[in-house]
Protein backbone atom coordinates (compact mmCIF):
# COMPACT_ATOMS: atom_id res chain seq x y z
CA UNK A 1 0.00 0.00 0.00
CA UNK A 2 1.43 3.28 -0.92
CA UNK A 3 1.82 6.08 1.59
CA UNK A 4 -0.76 9.18 1.18
CA UNK A 5 2.51 11.04 2.21
CA UNK A 6 5.30 10.65 0.59
CA UNK A 7 4.08 7.70 -2.18
CA UNK A 8 6.71 4.78 -0.90
CA UNK A 9 5.16 1.35 -1.92
CA UNK A 10 4.74 -0.82 2.04
CA UNK A 11 3.99 -4.43 1.43
CA UNK A 12 2.42 -5.93 4.44
CA UNK A 13 6.03 -6.85 6.20
CA UNK A 14 6.73 -3.51 6.33
CA UNK A 15 3.57 -1.93 7.56
CA UNK A 16 3.93 -4.63 10.34
CA UNK A 17 7.46 -4.17 10.93
CA UNK A 18 6.57 -0.52 11.50
CA UNK A 19 3.61 -0.43 13.88
CA UNK A 20 1.86 0.63 10.86
CA UNK A 21 3.94 3.21 10.03
CA UNK A 22 5.63 4.16 6.55
CA UNK A 23 9.59 2.99 6.75
CA UNK A 24 10.32 6.18 4.74
CA UNK A 25 8.44 8.95 6.40
CA UNK A 26 7.05 7.36 9.40
CA UNK A 27 3.45 8.66 8.23
CA UNK A 28 0.79 6.56 9.73
CA UNK A 29 -1.66 4.26 8.12
CA UNK A 30 -5.14 4.76 8.60
CA UNK A 31 -6.27 1.13 7.24
CA UNK A 32 -4.86 -2.15 7.24
CA UNK A 33 -7.11 -3.84 4.30
CA UNK A 34 -5.60 -7.13 5.22
CA UNK A 35 -7.45 -6.97 8.94
CA UNK A 36 -10.98 -5.43 7.54
CA UNK A 37 -12.73 -8.96 6.36
CA UNK A 38 -14.74 -8.69 3.50
CA UNK A 39 -14.27 -4.89 3.38
CA UNK A 40 -11.01 -4.19 1.88
CA UNK A 41 -9.95 -0.14 2.09
CA UNK A 42 -6.52 1.27 1.39
CA UNK A 43 -5.30 4.71 2.99
CA UNK A 44 -5.30 5.81 -1.40
CA UNK A 45 -8.36 4.38 -1.60
CA UNK A 46 -10.13 6.66 0.63
CA UNK A 47 -8.29 9.67 -0.56
CA UNK A 48 -9.21 9.48 -4.14
CA UNK A 49 -12.95 9.14 -2.60
CA UNK A 50 -12.93 12.49 -0.96
CA UNK A 51 -10.76 14.24 -3.62
CA UNK A 52 -13.64 12.56 -6.31
CA UNK A 53 -16.58 14.09 -3.95
CA UNK A 54 -14.96 17.12 -3.86
CA UNK A 55 -14.14 17.13 -7.51
CA UNK A 56 -10.80 18.05 -6.33
CA UNK A 57 -11.05 19.94 -3.06
CA UNK A 58 -13.31 22.45 -4.96
CA UNK A 59 -16.46 21.59 -3.91
CA UNK A 60 -18.03 20.80 0.14
CA UNK A 61 -19.71 17.44 1.03
CA UNK A 62 -21.69 15.78 3.05
CA UNK A 63 -20.17 12.74 5.12
CA UNK A 64 -22.62 10.86 4.26
CA UNK A 65 -22.18 11.50 0.30
CA UNK A 66 -19.01 10.11 1.30
CA UNK A 67 -20.35 7.53 2.65
CA UNK A 68 -22.26 6.55 -0.26
CA UNK A 69 -19.69 7.18 -2.53
CA UNK A 70 -17.10 4.89 -0.61
CA UNK A 71 -19.61 2.15 -0.46
CA UNK A 72 -19.97 2.03 -4.31
CA UNK A 73 -16.44 2.10 -5.02
CA UNK A 74 -16.09 -0.97 -2.74
CA UNK A 75 -18.83 -2.76 -4.30
CA UNK A 76 -17.24 -2.21 -7.48
CA UNK A 77 -15.37 -5.69 -9.11
CA UNK A 78 -13.74 -5.69 -12.78
CA UNK A 79 -15.24 -9.14 -13.74
CA UNK A 80 -16.59 -8.98 -16.92
CA UNK A 81 -19.79 -11.16 -18.81
CA UNK A 82 -17.03 -13.24 -20.83
CA UNK A 83 -15.45 -14.05 -17.66
CA UNK A 84 -18.69 -15.45 -16.04
CA UNK A 85 -19.40 -17.65 -19.04
CA UNK A 86 -15.53 -18.32 -19.56
CA UNK A 87 -15.68 -19.73 -15.76
CA UNK A 88 -19.64 -21.25 -17.01
CA UNK A 89 -18.29 -23.33 -19.51
CA UNK A 90 -14.99 -24.85 -17.69
CA UNK A 91 -16.35 -26.11 -15.14
CA UNK A 92 -19.16 -27.59 -17.23
CA UNK A 93 -16.29 -29.59 -19.37
CA UNK A 94 -13.58 -30.22 -16.51
CA UNK A 95 -16.31 -30.89 -13.37
CA UNK A 96 -18.86 -32.82 -15.92
CA UNK A 97 -15.88 -35.30 -16.93
CA UNK A 98 -14.23 -35.57 -14.25
CA UNK A 99 -16.46 -36.41 -11.32
CA UNK A 100 -18.68 -38.10 -13.99
CA UNK A 101 -15.48 -40.76 -13.82
CA UNK A 102 -16.42 -40.75 -10.45
CA UNK A 103 -19.84 -41.74 -10.42
CA UNK A 104 -19.62 -43.92 -13.50
CA UNK A 105 -19.86 -47.00 -11.23
CA UNK A 106 -23.07 -45.58 -9.36
CA UNK A 107 -24.86 -43.66 -12.45
CA UNK A 108 -23.52 -45.26 -14.89
CA UNK A 109 -23.65 -44.03 -18.74
CA UNK A 110 -25.38 -41.13 -18.04
CA UNK A 111 -23.18 -39.95 -15.34
CA UNK A 112 -21.16 -37.11 -16.79
CA UNK A 113 -24.94 -36.13 -18.37
CA UNK A 114 -26.65 -35.94 -14.97
CA UNK A 115 -23.89 -34.42 -13.19
CA UNK A 116 -23.69 -31.63 -16.38
CA UNK A 117 -27.47 -30.82 -15.88
CA UNK A 118 -26.44 -30.30 -12.21
CA UNK A 119 -23.51 -28.28 -12.69
CA UNK A 120 -26.05 -25.94 -14.47
CA UNK A 121 -28.80 -26.01 -12.37
CA UNK A 122 -26.42 -24.83 -9.90
CA UNK A 123 -25.02 -21.80 -12.25
CA UNK A 124 -28.25 -20.48 -13.23
CA UNK A 125 -29.27 -20.44 -9.12
CA UNK A 126 -25.71 -18.83 -8.52
CA UNK A 127 -26.06 -15.92 -11.42
CA UNK A 128 -30.12 -15.66 -10.41
CA UNK A 129 -29.49 -15.24 -6.98
CA UNK A 130 -26.38 -12.80 -7.60
CA UNK A 131 -28.68 -10.79 -9.98
CA UNK A 132 -31.01 -9.91 -7.84
CA UNK A 133 -28.57 -9.39 -4.07
CA UNK A 134 -28.66 -6.17 -2.44
CA UNK A 135 -25.06 -6.45 -1.78
CA UNK A 136 -24.25 -5.51 -4.79
CA UNK A 137 -24.65 -2.42 -7.46
CA UNK A 138 -26.71 -2.44 -10.47
CA UNK A 139 -24.19 -2.76 -12.85
CA UNK A 140 -22.95 -6.15 -11.43
CA UNK A 141 -26.66 -7.28 -11.55
CA UNK A 142 -27.02 -6.38 -14.51
CA UNK A 143 -23.56 -8.51 -15.68
CA UNK A 144 -25.09 -11.71 -13.86
CA UNK A 145 -28.16 -11.69 -15.87
CA UNK A 146 -27.48 -10.98 -18.86
CA UNK A 147 -25.09 -13.93 -17.82
CA UNK A 148 -28.54 -16.03 -17.07
CA UNK A 149 -29.16 -15.36 -20.94
CA UNK A 150 -26.33 -16.55 -22.63
CA UNK A 151 -26.36 -19.59 -20.51
CA UNK A 152 -29.23 -20.17 -21.35
CA UNK A 153 -28.85 -19.90 -25.22
CA UNK A 154 -26.06 -21.95 -24.50
CA UNK A 155 -28.32 -24.81 -22.90
CA UNK A 156 -30.65 -24.53 -25.70
CA UNK A 157 -28.40 -25.27 -28.33
CA UNK A 158 -26.03 -27.68 -27.13
CA UNK A 159 -28.92 -29.30 -24.97
CA UNK A 160 -31.15 -29.65 -27.99
CA UNK A 161 -28.65 -31.15 -30.32
CA UNK A 162 -27.25 -33.77 -27.59
CA UNK A 163 -30.70 -34.90 -26.42
CA UNK A 164 -31.85 -35.36 -30.04
CA UNK A 165 -28.85 -36.66 -31.90
CA UNK A 166 -26.67 -37.65 -29.77
CA UNK A 167 -28.97 -39.55 -26.92
CA UNK A 168 -31.59 -39.39 -28.53
CA UNK A 169 -34.21 -39.34 -25.77
CA UNK A 170 -37.05 -36.34 -25.51
CA UNK A 171 -37.17 -36.75 -21.83
CA UNK A 172 -33.62 -35.50 -21.93
CA UNK A 173 -34.80 -32.63 -24.74
CA UNK A 174 -37.56 -31.43 -21.87
CA UNK A 175 -35.21 -31.13 -19.73
CA UNK A 176 -33.13 -28.64 -21.48
CA UNK A 177 -35.35 -26.76 -22.89
CA UNK A 178 -36.97 -25.65 -19.23
CA UNK A 179 -33.76 -25.30 -18.08
CA UNK A 180 -32.79 -23.14 -20.59
CA UNK A 181 -35.88 -21.28 -21.12
CA UNK A 182 -36.27 -20.56 -17.69
CA UNK A 183 -32.50 -19.31 -17.47
CA UNK A 184 -32.92 -16.66 -20.35
CA UNK A 185 -36.47 -16.02 -18.75
CA UNK A 186 -34.89 -15.21 -14.99
CA UNK A 187 -32.04 -13.52 -16.99
CA UNK A 188 -34.61 -11.07 -18.89
CA UNK A 189 -37.03 -10.49 -15.76
CA UNK A 190 -34.01 -9.59 -14.07
CA UNK A 191 -32.64 -7.09 -16.64
CA UNK A 192 -36.31 -5.28 -16.45
CA UNK A 193 -36.15 -4.53 -12.66
CA UNK A 194 -32.71 -4.45 -11.94
CA UNK A 195 -32.95 -1.18 -11.76
CA UNK A 196 -35.42 -0.66 -9.20
CA UNK A 197 -34.12 -3.06 -6.60
CA UNK A 198 -32.95 -2.17 -3.32
CA UNK A 199 -29.17 -2.23 -2.55
CA UNK A 200 -27.55 -2.05 1.28
CA UNK A 201 -24.71 -0.92 2.75
CA UNK A 202 -21.56 -3.33 3.04
CA UNK A 203 -20.57 -1.51 6.00
CA UNK A 204 -22.24 0.54 8.98
CA UNK A 205 -22.53 3.97 9.28
CA UNK A 206 -20.89 3.61 12.79
CA UNK A 207 -17.64 2.25 11.18
CA UNK A 208 -17.29 4.59 8.34
CA UNK A 209 -17.47 7.52 11.47
CA UNK A 210 -14.92 5.95 12.78
CA UNK A 211 -12.73 5.52 9.72
CA UNK A 212 -13.23 9.64 9.10
CA UNK A 213 -12.47 10.71 12.56
CA UNK A 214 -9.23 8.68 11.96
CA UNK A 215 -8.90 9.98 8.71
CA UNK A 216 -8.93 13.43 9.89
CA UNK A 217 -6.67 12.69 12.92
CA UNK A 218 -3.53 11.29 11.31
CA UNK A 219 -3.70 13.59 8.11
CA UNK A 220 -5.54 16.75 9.52
CA UNK A 221 -6.51 17.53 6.44
CA UNK A 222 -8.47 20.69 5.55
CA UNK A 223 -11.95 18.46 4.26
CA UNK A 224 -14.43 20.34 2.62
CA UNK A 225 -16.72 18.18 4.64
CA UNK A 226 -19.98 19.72 5.97
CA UNK A 227 -20.62 19.69 9.84
CA UNK A 228 -24.15 19.05 10.70
CA UNK A 229 -26.04 22.33 10.19
CA UNK A 230 -26.75 24.04 13.18
CA UNK A 231 -30.54 25.88 14.24
CA UNK A 232 -29.15 29.74 14.74
CA UNK A 233 -32.29 31.30 16.27
CA UNK A 234 -30.44 34.75 16.52
CA UNK A 235 -31.84 36.99 13.88
CA UNK A 236 -29.39 38.09 11.15
CA UNK A 237 -29.98 42.06 10.47
CA UNK A 238 -29.92 42.44 7.19
CA UNK A 239 -29.71 46.01 4.88
CA UNK A 240 -32.38 47.48 4.32
CA UNK A 241 -31.16 48.65 0.74
CA UNK A 242 -31.27 44.93 0.30
CA UNK A 243 -34.37 43.80 1.16
CA UNK A 244 -35.82 45.98 -0.81
CA UNK A 245 -34.39 43.69 -3.94
CA UNK A 246 -36.09 40.14 -4.69
CA UNK A 247 -34.81 36.84 -6.27
CA UNK A 248 -36.60 35.02 -9.33
CA UNK A 249 -36.13 31.95 -7.88
CA UNK A 250 -36.46 30.05 -4.66
CA UNK A 251 -35.30 26.27 -3.95
CA UNK A 252 -36.67 25.11 -1.11
CA UNK A 253 -35.19 21.87 -0.14
CA UNK A 254 -36.73 18.82 2.49
CA UNK A 255 -33.92 18.90 4.56
CA UNK A 256 -31.60 21.42 5.98
CA UNK A 257 -28.42 19.28 5.15
CA UNK A 258 -29.12 20.17 1.52
CA UNK A 259 -29.38 23.66 1.81
CA UNK A 260 -26.55 24.09 3.64
CA UNK A 261 -24.84 21.58 0.77
CA UNK A 262 -25.94 24.23 -1.79
CA UNK A 263 -25.40 27.11 0.05
CA UNK A 264 -21.94 26.10 1.15
CA UNK A 265 -21.19 25.62 -2.65
CA UNK A 266 -22.03 29.53 -3.49
CA UNK A 267 -25.28 27.55 -5.53
CA UNK A 268 -27.49 31.03 -4.40
CA UNK A 269 -24.97 33.39 -5.99
CA UNK A 270 -23.65 31.86 -8.97
CA UNK A 271 -27.72 31.07 -10.25
CA UNK A 272 -29.48 34.34 -8.83
CA UNK A 273 -31.55 32.39 -6.14
CA UNK A 274 -32.64 31.96 -2.39
CA UNK A 275 -32.34 28.68 -1.15
CA UNK A 276 -34.38 27.39 1.99
CA UNK A 277 -35.11 24.63 4.43
CA UNK A 278 -38.67 23.59 4.89
CA UNK A 279 -38.01 23.56 8.05
CA UNK A 280 -37.31 27.17 8.05
CA UNK A 281 -33.40 26.80 7.79
CA UNK A 282 -31.16 29.29 7.66
CA UNK A 283 -33.07 30.46 10.72
CA UNK A 284 -31.61 33.82 11.26
CA UNK A 285 -32.53 35.33 7.78
CA UNK A 286 -35.67 32.99 6.76
CA UNK A 287 -38.69 35.73 7.83
CA UNK A 288 -36.71 38.16 5.88
CA UNK A 289 -35.74 36.32 3.04
CA UNK A 290 -39.46 35.43 2.75
CA UNK A 291 -40.55 39.04 2.92
CA UNK A 292 -38.31 39.66 0.12
CA UNK A 293 -39.48 36.83 -1.94
CA UNK A 294 -43.37 37.27 -1.49
CA UNK A 295 -42.72 41.02 -3.64
CA UNK A 296 -42.07 38.84 -6.70
CA UNK A 297 -45.11 38.39 -8.71
CA UNK A 298 -43.09 36.48 -11.21
CA UNK A 299 -41.32 34.12 -8.26
CA UNK A 300 -40.97 30.63 -9.41
CA UNK A 301 -40.68 28.02 -6.82
CA UNK A 302 -38.28 25.23 -6.76
CA UNK A 303 -38.81 21.60 -4.63
CA UNK A 304 -35.76 19.63 -4.24
CA UNK A 305 -36.18 16.20 -1.99
CA UNK A 306 -35.87 12.94 -1.48
CA UNK A 307 -37.75 9.96 -2.90
CA UNK A 308 -39.61 9.02 0.43
CA UNK A 309 -43.14 9.66 1.94
CA UNK A 310 -41.71 12.77 3.49
CA UNK A 311 -40.08 14.45 0.75
CA UNK A 312 -43.13 13.69 -2.27
CA UNK A 313 -45.20 15.41 0.52
CA UNK A 314 -43.15 18.68 0.20
CA UNK A 315 -45.01 20.31 -3.04
CA UNK A 316 -48.10 19.52 -1.10
CA UNK A 317 -46.74 21.42 2.12
CA UNK A 318 -45.44 24.66 0.21
CA UNK A 319 -49.13 24.66 -1.56
CA UNK A 320 -50.98 24.70 1.84
CA UNK A 321 -48.56 26.15 4.90
CA UNK A 322 -49.24 29.45 5.82
CA UNK A 323 -46.14 30.17 6.46
CA UNK A 324 -44.87 29.03 2.45
CA UNK A 325 -47.22 29.87 -0.36
CA UNK A 326 -51.07 28.85 0.46
CA UNK A 327 -53.42 30.65 -1.49
CA UNK A 328 -50.66 32.31 -3.84
CA UNK A 329 -50.14 31.56 -7.14
CA UNK A 330 -46.50 31.27 -7.70
CA UNK A 331 -45.22 28.58 -10.09
CA UNK A 332 -43.92 25.67 -8.28
CA UNK A 333 -41.97 22.95 -10.11
CA UNK A 334 -40.98 19.86 -8.22
CA UNK A 335 -37.38 19.11 -9.71
CA UNK A 336 -37.46 15.88 -7.73
CA UNK A 337 -36.62 13.20 -6.80
CA UNK A 338 -39.86 11.31 -7.16
CA UNK A 339 -40.68 7.72 -8.06
CA UNK A 340 -41.59 8.51 -11.75
CA UNK A 341 -37.82 9.65 -12.07
CA UNK A 342 -36.49 6.31 -10.75
CA UNK A 343 -39.11 4.42 -12.31
CA UNK A 344 -38.34 5.90 -16.05
CA UNK A 345 -34.46 6.19 -15.76
CA UNK A 346 -33.73 2.56 -14.01
CA UNK A 347 -29.96 4.46 -14.23
CA UNK A 348 -29.18 2.13 -10.52
CA UNK A 349 -29.87 4.60 -7.99
CA UNK A 350 -29.45 3.67 -4.56
CA UNK A 351 -32.35 2.56 -3.36
CA UNK A 352 -33.31 1.49 0.45
CA UNK A 353 -35.94 0.30 2.00
CA UNK A 354 -37.63 0.30 5.74
CA UNK A 355 -40.94 -0.42 7.33
CA UNK A 356 -41.16 3.10 8.43
CA UNK A 357 -40.97 4.58 5.34
CA UNK A 358 -44.02 1.80 3.82
CA UNK A 359 -46.11 2.98 6.76
CA UNK A 360 -45.44 6.49 6.17
CA UNK A 361 -46.16 5.88 2.94
CA UNK A 362 -49.31 4.26 3.63
CA UNK A 363 -49.97 7.35 6.09
CA UNK A 364 -50.07 10.07 2.95
CA UNK A 365 -52.82 12.16 2.60
CA UNK A 366 -55.40 11.93 -0.26
CA UNK A 367 -54.32 15.07 -2.02
CA UNK A 368 -50.76 13.98 -2.43
CA UNK A 369 -51.46 10.41 -3.22
CA UNK A 370 -54.16 12.04 -6.00
CA UNK A 371 -50.62 13.32 -7.83
CA UNK A 372 -48.93 9.68 -7.90
CA UNK A 373 -49.59 7.25 -10.26
CA UNK A 374 -50.04 3.29 -9.19
CA UNK A 375 -46.52 1.96 -9.82
CA UNK A 376 -45.30 5.46 -7.74
CA UNK A 377 -47.79 4.65 -5.16
CA UNK A 378 -46.72 1.17 -4.94
CA UNK A 379 -42.93 2.07 -5.25
CA UNK A 380 -43.35 4.11 -1.98
CA UNK A 381 -46.21 1.56 -0.07
CA UNK A 382 -43.00 -1.15 -0.44
CA UNK A 383 -40.57 1.13 2.14
CA UNK A 384 -38.63 1.94 -1.08
CA UNK A 385 -36.48 5.31 -0.89
CA UNK A 386 -34.14 7.62 -2.46
CA UNK A 387 -31.95 9.42 -0.77
CA UNK A 388 -30.25 12.97 -2.70
CA UNK A 389 -27.23 12.45 -0.48
CA UNK A 390 -26.37 9.62 -2.68
CA UNK A 391 -25.67 12.01 -5.40
CA UNK A 392 -22.48 13.54 -5.36
CA UNK A 393 -22.00 17.28 -4.82
CA UNK A 394 -21.33 17.71 -8.47
CA UNK A 395 -24.25 16.24 -9.58
CA UNK A 396 -27.21 18.01 -7.69
CA UNK A 397 -26.05 21.12 -8.83
CA UNK A 398 -26.03 19.57 -12.17
CA UNK A 399 -29.42 18.23 -11.61
CA UNK A 400 -30.56 22.20 -10.36
CA UNK A 401 -29.32 23.65 -12.83
CA UNK A 402 -30.49 21.75 -16.12
CA UNK A 403 -33.96 21.95 -14.22
CA UNK A 404 -33.97 25.55 -13.75
CA UNK A 405 -32.83 26.16 -17.32
CA UNK A 406 -35.53 23.45 -18.69
CA UNK A 407 -38.14 25.31 -16.76
CA UNK A 408 -37.18 28.75 -18.68
CA UNK A 409 -40.22 27.67 -21.45
CA UNK A 410 -43.21 26.45 -19.57
CA UNK A 411 -45.28 25.31 -21.78
CA UNK A 412 -43.02 25.06 -24.96
CA UNK A 413 -42.89 21.70 -26.84
CA UNK A 414 -39.16 21.01 -25.68
CA UNK A 415 -39.82 21.45 -22.28
CA UNK A 416 -38.60 18.64 -19.64
CA UNK A 417 -41.91 19.56 -17.57
CA UNK A 418 -45.22 18.23 -17.02
CA UNK A 419 -48.09 19.61 -15.48
CA UNK A 420 -49.52 17.56 -12.31
CA UNK A 421 -52.34 17.84 -10.14
CA UNK A 422 -55.59 19.92 -11.78
CA UNK A 423 -55.27 22.42 -14.25
CA UNK A 424 -54.55 25.91 -13.58
CA UNK A 425 -52.95 25.24 -10.30
CA UNK A 426 -49.27 26.21 -11.09
CA UNK A 427 -47.76 23.10 -10.51
CA UNK A 428 -45.06 21.04 -12.23
CA UNK A 429 -42.79 18.58 -12.07
CA UNK A 430 -39.46 17.79 -13.72
CA UNK A 431 -39.73 14.45 -15.71
CA UNK A 432 -36.09 13.13 -15.40
CA UNK A 433 -33.85 13.94 -12.69
CA UNK A 434 -30.84 15.07 -14.73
Amino acid sequence: MKCINCGTDNNLKDRTANQGRCTKCQHPFVFEPTSMGNVKITDPMFAKAIADISTNNTLFFTPKQLYYLLDNRIKFKTASIFGYIFIYVLFNIFISLLIGEFTLALLGSYSSLIISLIVNICFIYYFYTKSKSSKINIKYRQKYAKSLQIIGCIILAIGIYNSLLTFNSFSLFLIVVIMGMLSIYLGTRQLSRSGLLTQEFLFSQSQFQDWLKRWQEINNSNLKLLPAPRAENTLTKVNPDVTAYSFDRLIVCDSAVIAQLLIANNFHFENNCAILGINGYPQSIFDTTMQMLRRNPDLQVYALHDCSPQGIGLVHRLRTSPKWFKDSDVVVIDIGLTPRQIIATKRGMFIQSSPDSAQAAKELAGEIRQGLSTEEIEFLELGKFVELESFTPQKLIQVLQRGIAGSSNLQGDDSNLILVGDPGNDMYAVQSFG
